[in-house]
């Protein structure tokens, strides 16, 4: 049970939407086309929780040659992915019908895409209008300008924010703000990736409204 809750901040993908597997195949077969071939696990230390546009520089090193339309392209095979079968978390929905507490979303991923991902899994209804994106502040996950941005946006302390996240850069975005973090290990980051002060790692989505109750 945590202390004072004003305000839970849910990342997308990975914590609402089971995208990440999908974003790492996409990632993992576009990289390859173009001469960067990864693991995924390569592909998880370097990408997973980031932004796009975030990848472009370090692929742009990588190969030694600009690459313009990379985060729409991405994006774009993605989304085509999703349609072929996305569908929300294990127990996340469970978990948002028990919760009380204000919410909202924060994700490193674009409205375009979050509007694609929410609706097809039924979740965009229950958290439209309170849907934030990095594309919306200066610097993305690692840095804490997005969730600081969606608690000045939803009137929060941030002090008063408990962020549930399942990755590396999210979870470090979220202390960076000053948030309380639940880190989810049941999907594609391990465990030991997401300790850290100021945080729970959990591994099923229906333990999470008791992981918010108040004291």
């Amino acid at each position: 049970m945590i202390d004072s809750v004003d305000l839970v901040i849910f990342d997308c993908d990975g914590v609402l939407v089971d995208s990440e597997t999908i974003a790492i195949r996409v990632a993992s077969q576009m990289l390859a086309e173009l001469g960067w071939p990864l693991t995924d696990d390569e592909i998880l230390e370097h990408f997973v929780g980031r932004s796009a546009a975030s990848m472009v520089p370090v692929i742009e090193q990588k190969l030694g040659r600009p690459l313009p339309q990379w985060p729409e392209m991405f994006v774009a095979r993605q989304l085509a992915a999703h349609e072929a079968g996305l569908v929300p978390v294990p127990g996340i929905v469970e978990a948002l019908n028990a919760i009380t507490l204000p919410t909202c979303v924060a994700s490193s991923g674009r409205h375009d895409k979050m509007r694609n991902t929410l609706g097809i899994t039924g979740l965009y209804e229950r958290f439209e209008g309170r849907i934030f994106s990095a594309t919306e502040v200066a610097n993305g996950k690692p840095a804490p300008d997005l969730f600081l941005h969606a608690a000045a946006r939803m009137g929060a302390d941030p002090a008063r924010c408990v962020v549930v996240e399942d990755s590396r850069p999210g979870v470090q975005a979220a202390r960076a703000a000053g948030m309380r973090v639940l880190a989810y290990a049941g999907g594609v980051t391990p465990a030991d990736w997401l300790t850290g002060p100021d945080t729970v790692v959990f591994h099923d989505m229906r333990k999470l409204p008791d992981l918010l109750r108040v004291r």
